[in-house]
């Protein structure tokens, strides 16, 4: 017994002594302090290919794997608004229609074997294809994108698939209140433009395998790509290979695409979609600025304070919090690239709290409009956005993806390094001023799908007019 104490005594004594030596602890959670945190953002190498092709790359040897995204800088908006779904025909059958080379079977069994993931997408102005693949089969994995870009074969049975798909998708689109929410709010914020524009089966049947090939042969070319690589790979051994399946690809003049006139929106506008659910979808929304517009700061803190900001939102505060009206309720205010981007809230009700749900929506964005916010939610809303801007970066080849497409739609040089500065320096009085631009009831077109209740007041004394559908009736 004398020896086990003879071995423990020292250690209970240091253990007395210890709390007594160690610095005093805060007692309360804000008393912590922490050293600033310094945050940099990932270099990314450039350089270009004597054919034109503009390469992003970021090594990462951590895993071995590669990730590479080709962007072609033309997309939906290159096609006709009478061929309106044309993009998700071209990319589903460019991805699955193989190439003059490689069928589509034995390309799809290729890539299964390389246990490689190959994606394809078409937005508004840009073609993307993804390419996931293990370090060693990196040199067929590019074989085979590059094949694709060059040389797709747009197997008729494939394109006939995809439009059986689409068109089964047009069938069924109106089964789903939300769907409809935001077809209704784009076609209002955007009329007879393509980014309002949604497929439909007259549209869909138009679109014939020469589309897809002409599309491809006018817009594909070197001097029209743009390439994002991350992953265990270096430029020494990236450059050649690149130069080897690209280089005898020849330049030519793509054309810039003719973006069509945005015609302003209607007046503001209320369209109830009567449809037999137990809870009602609203939408409203207006349109708002672009990337170019120095009004995305106020905009970006305007929103986050309004309902953008989760639990600390005035929205989600007052309609879920404080009233249990909605689980859920949000605001977005998009930047638009080329086109103004939409403002947008949007929450789900019963349909007995409609009218009450949406009458306190605009009461909370006419409060933007009418009180400067206070120093305390200005301060949260700041330090929230410059604080989440660092997991932008998590994802090293979405770091590279996001170089690459800054430089695309050209912003400023410095539009990353200066971002958390600009939003660090929105005062007050910005905040108000966008929201008395883009926060107007008289202009917000708005899209209720359920069946309100309007025996305790009216849907038109919400001050727009109403116009009254059923959802069996729309397109």
């Amino acid at each position: 017994m004398r020896r086990i104490w003879n071995l423990f005594a020292p250690l209970l004594i240091c253990g007395l002594l210890l709390p007594a030596c160690a610095p005093s602890l805060p007692q309360r959670p804000e008393q912590l302090s922490y050293p600033p945190i310094e945050f940099h953002i990932p270099a990314v190498e450039q350089f270009e290919l004597a054919i034109g092709v503009r390469v992003y790359l970021r090594e990462d040897s951590e895993l071995p794997l590669v990730q590479v995204t080709a962007m072609v800088g033309s997309g939906s908006l290159a096609a006709p608004i009478a061929l309106t779904g044309f993009d998700d025909l071209f990319a589903a059958t460019l991805r699955t229609g193989g190439t003059v080379n490689t069928p589509a079977a034995p390309l799809e069994e290729r890539l299964d074997l390389l246990a490689a993931n190959l994606s394809c997408d078409m937005g508004p102005y840009a073609t993307q294809l993804g390419l996931s693949v293990r370090r060693d089969d990196l040199a067929e994995g590019l074989t085979i994108l590059t094949d694709l870009l060059r040389r797709p074969a747009f197997a008729a049975d494939k394109l006939e698939l995809a439009r059986s798909k689409a068109q089964e998708a047009v069938r069924r689109r109106n089964d789903d209140p939300g769907e409809i929410a935001d077809r209704l709010l784009m076609a209002a914020l955007y009329p007879g433009h393509p980014l309002g524009a949604a497929p439909t089966q007259a549209s869909l049947a138009a679109v014939s395998r020469d589309h897809l090939v002409a599309f491809q042969g006018k817009n594909f070319a070197p001097n029209n790509l743009w390439l994002a690589v991350s992953g265990d790979v270096r430029r020494a051994e990236l450059a050649p290979l690149l130069e080897k399946l690209l280089g005898d690809w020849p330049r030519t003049a793509v054309p810039l695409p003719s973006l069509p006139p945005l015609l302003p929106p209607s007046a503001g506008k209320l369209q109830v979609v009567l449809k037999d659910v137990p809870q009602a979808t609203i939408l409203l929304g207006d349109l708002g600025l672009t990337k170019d517009n120095p009004d995305q700061y106020p905009g970006r803190v305007m929103n986050f304070i309004l309902g953008g900001g989760g639990f600390n939102s005035r929205l989600m505060r007052e309609i879920r919090s404080d009233r249990g009206l909605a689980y859920s309720v949000w605001s977005q205010f998009q930047v638009g690239r080329r086109f103004p981007g939409p403002v947008m809230a949007g929450t789900e009700t019963k349909n007995a709290t409609v009218v009450e749900t949406l009458a306190l929506l605009r009461t909370i964005m006419n409060d933007l409009r009418e009180r400067p916010v206070d120093a305390e939610e200005l301060r949260v809303a700041r330090e929230s956005l410059v604080n989440s801007f660092v997991f932008s970066f998590a994802d090293p080849h979405a770091v590279v993806v996001q170089r690459m497409q800054l430089d695309f739609y050209n912003y400023p040089p410095d539009y990353l390094a200066r971002f958390q500065e600009r939003i660090a320096a929105v005062e007050a009085d910005a905040v108000q001023r966008v929201a008395r631009q883009y926060l107007c009831p008289g202009r917000q077109q708005v899209i209720i799908v359920g069946t309100p209740d309007e025996t305790g007041a009216p849907l038109e004394s919400l001050g727009l007019p109403v116009q009254r559908l059923n959802a069996e009736e729309l397109p």
